[in-house]
């Protein structure tokens, strides 16, 4: 008796989705969000446009900055306003190239900027860190009144206590040098010590509870398990301080008006001031001011995205 196998069809493949679904599931162009994106573009417009006017008149031969006003393309176009900023040409091509002949050390003032930024990026980064935990997790008495006097810091305007400050540095000899420099913002601002505490109370604890039960201390934890989760958190503060120490003008203008401490804000507005002739010399100006602009832009470039990512107020990955 012989047996016979069916031998079954096999399965058709499954036919792909209709173009239709796709399109559905895009968002379509409704009024209102072509109203938002034309807002958008106009915001970013406005934002940019004085960027690249900084740049136009950086590029525009000083001869001919006010014949040029209304274009919006430097007409006489040239790189001599970068070339005397950085001192690689002579006073006379200078005054060729319609500039003041005014004397720029462009190298040595970024240099003490990117001191003065690190100095208080590293030491303020570091020590609000290390205060913000001790107020979000340690147990200790007063602890609820250091916090408010931090809190009610933030309400007291910076420039109450330049004059303190000031009399403080010139009393410790510190004047005209980075010590005076860095010494009111070194340790702490009251924005960074409460923004990265309010961060820590966010970390669960049974985290720093397991950690415990393997022997390790606060000081151990806050190195190995809160500072490896908080890296989002202390990146932002760290590029929001650069920024703000890179373009801080008043305080080295009273503390360090040495031109060997001298930072590239003060340098520039004191490049203004030495301009021998009737006007300001703009085309010098601007080609130092987009020079100066080009650290924090690199920095923006290559942090912006980390920053973004890695921002979590959960405390957990």
């Amino acid at each position: 008796m012989s047996t016979s196998t069916q031998v079954r069809p096999a399965a058709a493949p499954a036919a792909p989705a209709p173009e239709s679904g796709r399109k559905s599931r895009r968002k379509r162009l409704t009024p209102g969000r072509a109203a938002a994106w034309l807002v958008l573009a106009i915001s970013l417009l406005i934002t940019l446009f004085p960027f690249y006017w900084m740049l136009r008149t950086a590029l525009t031969d000083g001869n001919h900055l006010y014949s040029d006003s209304t274009s919006l393309w430097p007409e006489h176009f040239t790189f001599a306003n970068f070339k005397r900023v950085l001192g690689l040409g002579s006073v006379e091509e200078s005054r060729a190239a319609g500039g003041s002949g005014a004397d720029l050390d462009f190298l040595l003032y970024t240099r003490n900027s990117i001191i003065y930024t690190t100095a208080i990026v590293v030491g303020q980064t570091m020590s609000c860190a290390m205060a913000g935990y001790a107020l979000a997790r340690l147990r200790f008495r007063g602890r609820e009144f250091a916090f408010a006097v931090v809190v009610g810091a933030l309400m007291v305007p910076p420039i109450f206590t330049l004059l303190p400050n000031f009399v403080m540095v010139k009393d410790l000899g510190l004047l005209n040098s980075f010590a005076g420099m860095v010494a009111p913002t070194l340790l702490m601002t009251p924005f960074t010590v409460f923004f990265l505490r309010q961060f820590f109370m966010s970390i669960p604890r049974e985290i720093e509870e397991a950690a415990m039960l393997d022997g390790a201390g606060h000081w151990r934890i806050f190195r190995r398990v809160v500072l490896p989760m908080s890296k989002g958190p202390i990146l932002t503060i760290a590029l929001t301080t650069a920024v703000w120490a890179w373009k801080d003008y008043l305080w080295p203008l009273l503390v360090g008006n040495d031109p060997d401490n001298r930072v590239l804000t003060t340098g520039i507005g004191v490049f203004l001031q030495q301009s021998p002739n009737a006007r300001p010399d703009w085309t010098g100006l601007m080609a130092a001011s987009t020079l100066s602009v080009i650290p924090m832009l690199i920095l923006l470039i290559v942090f912006g995205r980390r920053i973004v990512n890695g921002l979590n107020f959960t405390g957990l990955k």
